[in-house]
């Protein structure tokens, strides 16, 4: 179902013209074109129209929650993006006769380097006590290119060590999840 799936055409049904639509679409876009890049050159394989159209969808939840500063007016936890993303996307699948799963799960299980359910517990986030952690390669991929943009400041690629010590700050375990992944799709800072 992949190829009658059409992510902006998603996105401009559940954002209206506007900065913060443009911001999602530009930040999915760089968060595709660097999977894609990272996929070009690592031998793992990966089916992708899924990383093309999840790379585009994975943070179309962003919307409901409270960042002002990258033009979320919401009110959820900024945290709670990818659940609600996940179920915004189900919603639109059912709506419009589309198998939209392994793209809400990659919205779901994109955050940070994932989360587990130990993390979810230890640090009080407002979700469900589970984890959420990237699977297939198609969502670690994503997951991975995620981590070298932001959707605040200048917008721009983060070198490698930015990106690392950016994963360092949410505790070891985050840390060593990124670089599992770093690994696994051969991604060094000698790749930037």
């Amino acid at each position: 179902m992949s190829s009658s799936v059409d992510p902006v055409k998603i996105i401009e049904f559940f954002y209206p013209p506007s900065p913060l639509r443009e911001l999602l679409i530009l930040h999915s876009t760089q968060v595709c074109n660097k999977a894609l890049s990272i996929a070009a050159a690592s031998r793992v394989p990966v089916d992708l129209d899924v990383v093309k159209n999840g790379a585009m969808l994975h943070d179309i939840g962003i919307g409901h929650c409270h960042a002002p500063g990258i033009l979320c007016v919401g009110t959820a936890n900024y945290i709670e993006h990818g659940t609600m993303g996940a179920e915004m996307l189900r919603q639109y699948g059912k709506k419009h006769g589309l198998d939209l799963e392994k793209y809400a799960l990659i919205c779901e299980r994109h955050t940070g380097s994932g989360i587990t359910a130990e993390e979810v517990v230890k640090q009080k986030m407002p979700l469900k006590v589970r984890d959420y952690l990237p699977l297939s390669n198609e969502e670690k991929l994503i997951a991975l290119a995620d981590k070298f943009f932001s959707k605040s400041g200048d917008q721009q690629e983060k070198p490698f060590d930015k990106v690392r010590k950016s994963m360092a700050k949410f505790g070891e375990a985050s840390l060593r999840r990124f670089d599992e992944l770093c690994q696994l799709f051969e991604v060094t800072d000698e790749n930037d």
